[in-house]
């Protein structure tokens, strides 16, 4: 078992499951969806594969598919309990995962958008040469 992936952590709450997608977002800078599974494995999500090269992590309150582009970004998209849309945000910062969330109502209404502050310096992907 590698270490972006894990069986430990708690399942989506059945309040949530038949709940559509009404998270989306992105973490731009990082080519590499293996490094933000492996962020949440050890804050003590659930964490498997979806694809050749993306994650879908879970946790009791948020279920979200972690899914790489050509452009080096990771898109993000799943179900969250809106009350936590904050505690995802404080968890990427936390991570130092740079972010863009949009959070939708059940009409597809964006209802809330949540980006992170700038950051100093130079943004490095995870496996990039030093």
């Amino acid at each position: 078992m590698t270490m972006d992936l894990s069986d430990e952590g708690d399942p989506l709450a059945p309040e949530w499951t038949a709940l559509d997608n009404n998270l989306a977002g992105i973490l731009p800078g990082h080519r590499d969806a293996s490094y933000a599974a492996e962020r949440f494995v050890r804050a003590g999500w659930r964490s498997t594969s979806s694809s050749w090269h993306g994650y879908e992590v879970t946790t009791r309150w948020c279920e979200l598919n972690l899914d790489p582009t050509d452009d080096h970004c990771v898109l993000l998209n799943g179900v969250i309990a809106p009350d936590h849309l904050t505690t995802l945000a404080a968890l990427l910062d936390r991570f130092e995962l740079p972010y863009s969330l949009e959070l939708y109502d059940e009409t597809g209404t964006l209802t809330r958008e949540l980006n992170s502050a700038p950051r100093t310096g130079t943004l490095k992907p995870p496996n990039a040469a030093r």
